[in-house]
């Protein structure tokens, strides 16, 4: 179960994710490549000056999506394992909630267009289920369906990157997030969760659920909803590549 409305994406997060030189001061203009239509909620923050952005997707309608957001991006249609590409084109990569979509071949395919000391940005939203009130509220929909609220986000794939022999280290950094939800909100995700329920089923835990926000927001301030937006910076390593990458001589180059 996630909030109605998309999470905002922390600035201390972006600024971590920023590419950075060898002596670790941040590139005045890097060379960014969008991977993916999910990375869309972030485009319009990484959309800024000095910034060159291609934005990435195996189908136009993913393009359009983060195009709608980065307008100034350069669009291309391409599928991760195949990046037209020349190597060493960027800075950074970001992927957002879908790193565990990405093969093996993919992985290296990125790894082949970073540039030395360049690194693949990963991130996933992920909800904090820690906090007491959604405790409460697990217990609440799990009497109904034990497998709600399992939060299965594909973060367990950041073990085949730390894995992977084309990227030399990778750093994690977590970032609290906070969502207001109002009580008619969170009772109108219940009722989504659970469409099928028998009527006289879905009334009792709608009046469980109305009864926790109820007791557990201090009015009039609505719920917050909890969140944590956990980064991977993972530095490429070019070693593993038998023939030698060469760099393009100026700008991102893409072959047709």
């Amino acid at each position: 179960m996630t909030s109605t409305s998309q999470p905002a994406f922390p600035q201390a997060a972006l600024e971590w994710l920023a590419p950075v030189a060898a002596d670790g001061r941040p590139v005045p203009t890097p060379r960014v490549l969008l991977l993916g239509r999910s990375v869309a909620p972030l485009a319009t923050a990484l959309d800024r000056p000095g910034a060159t952005l291609v934005a990435c997707d195996g189908s136009r309608a993913g393009v359009r999506a983060l195009l709608n957001r980065a307008p100034r991006a350069l669009p291309t249609v391409a599928r991760p394992e195949h990046l037209p590409f020349a190597p060493m084109s960027f800075d950074a990569v970001h992927v957002h909630q879908s790193l565990h979509a990405l093969s093996e071949g993919a992985l290296a395919s990125i790894a082949r267009v970073l540039a030395p000391d360049g690194h693949l940005a990963v991130s996933y939203t992920v909800r904090d289920d820690s906090v007491p009130w959604v405790r409460r509220l697990t217990a609440l929909l799990r009497d109904v369906d034990p497998a709600a609220m399992k939060g299965a986000y594909g973060t367990e794939s950041v073990e085949r990157l730390v894995a992977s022999p084309h990227y030399a280290e990778v750093a994690e950094r977590s970032h609290r997030l906070w969502v207001p939800i109002s009580r008619v909100d969170l009772l109108g995700m219940v009722a989504k969760r659970f469409p099928d329920l028998e009527q006289e089923r879905l009334s009792r835990l709608m009046s469980d659920v109305g009864e926790l926000y109820a007791t557990s927001a201090r009015v009039p301030e609505p719920l917050l909803l909890p969140y944590r937006v956990v980064c991977w910076r993972a530095v490429v390593d070019h070693t593993e590549f038998t023939s030698q990458l060469e760099p393009p001589e100026d700008g991102v180059r893409i072959r047709l």
